[in-house]
């Protein structure tokens, strides 16, 4: 109080000096006991079995999932829906033909454009009867373990907002992404490898880089492990081999210690907290993880399969080899690249549609109808949810006034998912005649990650992180419901 003397000693009540006794040392107890008890563990929507085995520790679902492990496929650029699954016979009729239609892209708003009509044809095939192009022939043998979504929406046309949203549900960066909320949620079965591996485009990394597969605002044990298909897998794990067990255990007590003499800054301490991480992996994986990428031990027939014995085919076809190598090793989430750095070295067709998307679907068609087929004939692809799309789709006019490229388009675009309780041989959702807004069951981002989460046997709205004073999640604070025509 303003009036009170320097020597004034104030009643207290007696909660209030429990609480404060001590510098407060009372309440550190209280809390210490309740998470042993794992009171605190619930409250964030992730179940621990036993608070001291770590936070990789593996951990029960909320219901019984369906699938064990996801793959996703990223086509880095942003694919032409119009081009490859979403068939729209209107745009043949209409192409080269400016028309009246409202298009939002990096261009900006548009309210007229020449129509490029689809450069590849478009047939039926399996007994759904699905329409894939000409640029998915390997593809088109898998339809009936596929169910298209053709009604994806996403909140930018902006490749490095988008890519943000596609991975972890913001168009803002600081959010941890979908395979570090898979990991957070169901700790990791193999603890002598990542929980999440990310495989990139030999062209570089995409739009944003390491925060696609960022753990965000949890701890970096939850973070992508980057992976390379040639030498060594990760640049830790030649660094630490060839050391002694001591000399590997100074260097993490290092940096260990200049973690905690960098704990007045947020920026150092999550670079080094994500460095000790990766050194204390690497030191796990000496025995485990050149086995798990020796492709030696495969046979030639699963080679070709893969498309590894083709130059066209070689490196894509050895990720998706890879992958099926690390889904049997129960790692939980592992991401594959098609596409890196800028312009034609990804997906993203502005000037020459044939061209690029020639280029891209050539080199992943065959290793991912390989890795399906491979999955399914193991008994992997019932557990195992495969995922396959970009950040966005592309507009049905062309951007420039003379060219066959098209612009970003947020509103109306493809993916697919097969496996893993999927119902194949479906479509779900549609676009306009032009394929240029979703129309029928629009499908946001947020329902695509509910489904994976629930899937996985995770509930979507109740697995959460407590950030901030917050419960953060990966579906927003408004939350999203699954798709249930999409589930087996």
């Amino acid at each position: 109080m303003k009036n009170e003397p320097k020597n004034f000693c104030r009643r207290m009540a007696r909660r209030e000096f429990l609480s404060t006794v001590g510098g407060g040392f009372s309440s550190l107890a209280l809390t210490g006991m309740l998470g042993q008890e794992g009171f605190l563990n619930s409250l964030n929507g992730a179940t621990v079995t036993n608070p001291h085995q770590g936070p990789l520790a593996t951990k029960p679902p909320h219901y019984a999932p369906k699938a064990k492990r996801v793959i996703f496929l990223f086509m880095y650029g942003g694919p032409s829906h119009i081009d490859t699954f979403d068939y729209k016979p209107e745009l043949f009729k209409y192409d080269g033909k400016t028309i009246e239609v409202k298009t939002f892209g990096r261009g900006g708003k548009k309210n007229e454009g020449r129509v490029v009509g689809p450069k590849w044809n478009f047939k039926q095939h399996g007994q759904s009867g699905a329409w894939v192009s000409d640029l998915f022939p390997h593809v088109a043998t898998c339809v009936d373990d596929i169910a298209f979504i053709k009604s994806m929406q996403a909140d930018s046309p902006i490749h490095g907002s988008a890519m943000l949203m596609m991975n972890s549900g913001s168009i803002l960066s600081g959010s941890p992404s979908l395979g570090s909320w898979i990991n957070y949620g169901l700790g990791t079965v193999n603890q002598d490898l990542p929980g999440y591996v990310v495989m990139l485009d030999h062209t570089g990394g995409p739009i944003s880089g390491a925060k696609n597969w960022s753990s965000g605002y949890m701890p970096a044990s939850y973070q992508g492990t980057t992976f390379k298909s040639e030498g060594s897998p990760m640049l830790d794990l030649k660094s630490v081999q060839g050391m002694t067990m001591t000399e590997q255990q100074r260097i993490i007590q290092s940096l260990n210690h200049l973690n905690e003499g960098h704990m007045e800054s947020r920026y150092d301490n999550t670079n080094l907290a994500a460095r000790i991480a990766s050194y204390e992996l690497a030191y796990k994986m000496q025995s485990t993880a050149p086995e798990a990428v020796e492709l030696a031990q495969e046979s030639e027939e699963t080679k070709r399969l893969y498309g590894i014995d083709e130059e066209r085919t070689q490196e894509f076809g050895t990720k998706c080899l890879l992958a099926r190598r690390l889904v049997e090793r129960d790692v939980r989430f592992i991401q594959i690249y098609s596409g890196g750095a800028h312009t034609d070295s990804n997906w993203d067709a502005h000037g020459d549609l044939e061209f690029n998307h020639n280029k891209h679907a050539g080199a992943t068609d065959k290793p991912i109808a390989g890795l399906l087929k491979d999955l399914k004939r193991r008994g992997l692809l019932e557990e195992t949810l495969v995922v396959w799309g970009g950040e966005f789709g592309r507009q049905p006019t062309a951007e420039y006034a003379k060219g066959t490229g098209r612009d970003h388009n947020s509103f109306g675009f493809t993916m697919w998912m097969a496996g893993g309780g999927i119902k194949g041989g479906m479509s779900f959702g549609s676009t306009d005649e032009l394929g240029n807004n979703a129309v029928d069951n629009p499908m946001h981002v947020r329902r695509l990650h509910a489904t994976i989460l629930h899937l996985m046997g995770l509930d979507p709205n109740h697995l959460s992180f407590l950030h901030g004073g917050l419960d953060k999640r990966l579906v927003g604070v408004e939350g999203a419901d699954y798709v249930p025509e999409l589930i087996a």
